[in-house]
């Protein structure tokens, strides 16, 4: 095989708007794990949300979570990679939030704290792995977080759990022309010392999932994590995406395919376009740098 690793986005690459992988992805993803090509999920998800997903692909491999906070791997329980935001600086947004009537969303995993160990959790295991999804209040986001990404908010007085967990990411959900001014309004009061990742799902196309991840973290980042396990050259990596938040991960490889349905933005930073997720377009990217005819 000429190219060795694929990287592929969850939401609006591989995952539509119902909740679904196609047949015909499923099928060219087996085939590229039957000639033992790495196939890493790389996702703004969290772990929790991600392991249908994983367990449907049968992937036993260090995937990307957190828009590439975490890594591990769900099978045999061991964490690659964690970066979590700073403790100081999630006190500040809590308050900041609080001030400007922002709502705020902070995302821990349950395993991530183990800096000594790579080993996650002795008695760890996909179906009963947990995330957690922190909030002080309820929002019409949460509907969407327990039913469509089966992760359920919990309501926390964020001064309890600052400094008890590490926060991956903070979030918060823009659906209004108020929501987009809050927005706006955190970003030129924090700069950069966050790094904003914007994430869409087909499912909800008019909500802007904005994170909030420490300022080094992004897909890119986590793919030099991979390169580093892995050993692979970038110029033997393709990725395929649909989303901003796929950005600095097509930066890093020669061999960056942007869905039919992707932004242009991410198109135009992309070297191929492929069809769109209805089109099936991840299995004839596969089928045309893995398999050619």
């Amino acid at each position: 095989m000429k190219y060795k690793m694929v990287l592929i986005d969850i939401d609006g690459t591989l995952v539509d708007k119902n909740g679904r992988i196609a047949e015909e992805d499923k099928q060219a993803i087996t085939r590229l794990t039957y000639e033992s090509v790495v196939v890493a999920l790389c996702t703004g998800r969290v772990v929790q949300d991600t392991i249908s997903v994983i367990n449907e692909l049968g992937l036993n491999t260090f995937n990307v979570f957190y828009d590439g906070a975490f890594i591990a791997n769900a099978y045999t329980k061991c964490k690659l990679f964690s970066q979590p935001v700073d403790v100081a600086l999630v006190r500040e947004l809590v308050d900041f939030c609080r001030q400007n009537n922002i709502y705020l969303e902070l995302y821990a995993n349950g395993f991530s704290s183990h800096p000594d160990n790579h080993q996650i959790s002795a008695n760890w295991s996909p179906t009963t792995h947990k995330d957690f999804l922190f909030s002080e209040r309820p929002n019409w986001s949460d509907a969407i977080h327990r039913d469509f990404f089966q992760v359920v908010p919990t309501i926390v007085n964020f001064d309890d759990i600052i400094g008890r967990e590490e926060i991956l990411k903070a979030g918060i959900s823009v659906n209004s022309d108020d929501e987009a001014m809050q927005a706006k309004q955190l970003r030129d009061y924090f700069g950069d010392r966050f790094r904003y990742s914007i994430a869409h799902s087909p499912a909800f196309h008019e909500v802007d999932f904005i994170n909030l991840l420490h300022p080094q973290v992004s897909k890119g980042t986590a793919l030099k994590e991979l390169i580093d396990y892995w050993g692979y050259p970038a110029s033997e990596i393709v990725a395929i995406g649909d989303g901003l938040n796929d950005i600095p991960l097509m930066e890093m490889v020669k061999v960056s395919v942007a869905m039919g349905n992707a932004c242009d933005e991410l198109k135009r930073v992309s070297n191929y376009v492929t069809d769109t997720i209805e089109e099936h377009g991840v299995a004839k990217a596969i089928n045309f740098f893995f398999f050619p005819e």
